[in-house]
């Protein structure tokens, strides 16, 4: 699979948090996990999460009209996207920017309305970015509200709100993959830049590219990017080097910044500005556009809500590793036949496989877990001795790897082989089965089928459930074996060439 395939593989992914703890702290397995929590962990104050209504009351209902009918039938919805610092789920909790803005909007709602008793309440619905405009208009929702900039087209189709955030600009953002100097926008002619074909930025590159043409040099290479990976994972993989180059709002390129070490934000690379930012509506909502700005007015930047301080969401976040840093490249190089010769016997992608010992083990002979586990796939000498496996001395390179993908083979064969669940999914399930236990995922699989989830798509899914019930370690392990899959898939782009020379 090319890079650019698993890059539209990527358009199921949804990163809820993105990246991974220090090789130190997370080389256990399975088998050191905890038990399936059947607690119900309270969620806090605020806007009710997808789960707390009847889905079939308020969920795949398409509802329209003006605030009037959205306060008598007591819900207003609230289409957001899953992204770290905006809408995100940690464990029970949600939090975000996003969230506590649309907490006070319902307290603000409800004080215009003087309900103090039976409230209107903001029912948040996360669905995929490139579906947040088609759903409200379609009456899946009622607000978009998403860090979407105002532009031509999407007026098109919806109404925006007075803008939360004026005067942005969308910023070119390069890593340790670029190896010149960027000194006008005309260095981007001919080079790959990756950006999501629903964001502002896809069109601002588009006017970039008419303008590089009028003057005879080459287009800008627009790589299109997964639309479940919002600006702070792809940040995150352009500072790893997995990435070559991305736009994003001058915003939030300088906030990540703070957090990400080797990215360059050019400030002088400005492929739109004067940019707004604002929440959409349906078209024809006096109503509900009236309360919406006079909210935006006490809550815009420059007041108290409007600088809530990011950072508050970045505790105790982990980032992913650089996959080809080091000593992990030289691994990678010295193990990558092996993981292709187990690969095609056990029909895995090899470097899909690369990428999950990458999380594991940093593909890492030499650790050792604390419950016994071994090796670069951290394979316990019980599972490698079960008549399922039957590998012997996995103490070595080869058995170890060979013993880790058979499980992974047997995973899928025994428990997500239905043949409804497509074989990417069947995958990443296993994935998860592998570090989580395969008995709780099909715990997370059932209860998403009764949370109208669909119980066969990890990413946007299941994986949702998973955040909720089991925390970031899963729902961080499958995801970042996307993220290290790319590195390796473009790392062995470079391994073709030079061989080929």
């Amino acid at each position: 699979m090319t890079g650019t395939a698993w890059m539209g593989c990527l358009a199921t992914l949804l990163l809820v948090c993105g990246g991974c703890a220090d090789a130190e702290t997370e080389r256990d397995t399975a088998a050191e996990r905890p038990g399936f929590d059947q607690s119900e962990e309270p969620v806090a104050d605020g806007p009710r999460p997808l789960d707390s209504f009847d889905p079939e009351l308020y969920l795949d209902q398409e509802w329209v009209g003006d605030l009037d009918i959205m306060v008598e039938r007591g819900v207003v919805r609230a289409l957001v996207v899953y992204s770290l610092g905006q809408y995100f789920l940690d464990g029970a909790t949600q939090r975000g920017a996003t969230y506590e803005a649309l907490t006070e909007f319902e307290k603000f709602i409800n004080q215009r309305l003087g309900r103090r008793t039976v409230k209107v309440e903001v029912l948040i619905i996360p669905v995929q970015r490139d579906e947040l405009l088609p759903a409200l208009t379609r009456g899946l929702g009622d607000i978009a509200a998403a860090n979407l900039t105002i532009t031509d087209s999407r007026l098109d189709t919806v109404d925006f709100s007075d803008p939360f955030l004026s005067d942005v600009s969308e910023l070119v953002v390069t890593g340790p993959a670029v190896d010149i100097t960027l000194r006008s926008l005309d260095d981007l002619a001919g080079r790959e830049v990756y950006v999501r074909r629903s964001s502002s930025y896809w069109r601002s590159m588009e006017n970039l590219n008419d303008h590089l043409r009028a003057r005879g040099l080459d287009p800008v290479e627009l790589v299109p990017a997964a639309e479940f990976l919002q600006d702070e994972d792809l940040l995150d993989m352009v500072n790893a080097g997995l990435l070559p180059a991305i736009v994003v709002d001058s915003h939030k390129a300088r906030f990540w910044s703070q957090i990400f070490d080797n990215v360059t934000v050019h400030e002088d690379l400005e492929v739109r500005t004067g940019g707004r930012i604002a929440w959409a509506f349906r078209r024809s909502s006096p109503q509900l556009e009236e309360v919406i700005n006079a909210f935006v007015r006490k809550h815009k930047k420059g007041t108290l809500l409007g600088n809530i301080v990011l950072n508050r969401y970045l505790k105790g976040t982990k980032w992913a590793r650089n996959a080809l840093a080091g000593g992990d490249r030289a691994r990678f190089e010295s193990t990558v036949e092996v993981f292709k010769r187990y690969g095609e016997r056990y029909d895995f992608d090899h470097l899909l496989l690369a990428a999950l010992a990458y999380q594991e083990s940093r593909l890492d002979q030499s650790v050792r877990s604390s419950a016994g586990a071994v090796g670069i796939m951290q394979v316990l000498p019980s599972t490698a001795a079960d008549p399922a496996v039957g590998i012997p001395d996995i103490t070595t390179v080869e058995n170890n790897i060979h013993a880790g993908t058979k499980y992974l083979r047997f995973l899928r064969d025994r428990y997500f082989s239905d043949p409804g669940i497509n074989p990417l999914d069947q995958t990443l399930f296993s994935f998860a089965a592998y570090n989580a236990g395969p008995a709780r995922v099909n715990q997370l699989r059932e209860e998403a089928a009764r949370s109208n989830l669909d119980a066969d798509v990890w990413f946007g899914n299941v994986e949702r459930v998973a955040a909720k019930r089991i925390g970031r370690e899963t729902v961080q392990y499958v995801s970042n074996i996307a993220k290290y899959h790319v590195a390796y898939t473009l790392a062995s782009r470079h391994f073709e060439i030079r061989e080929s020379e």
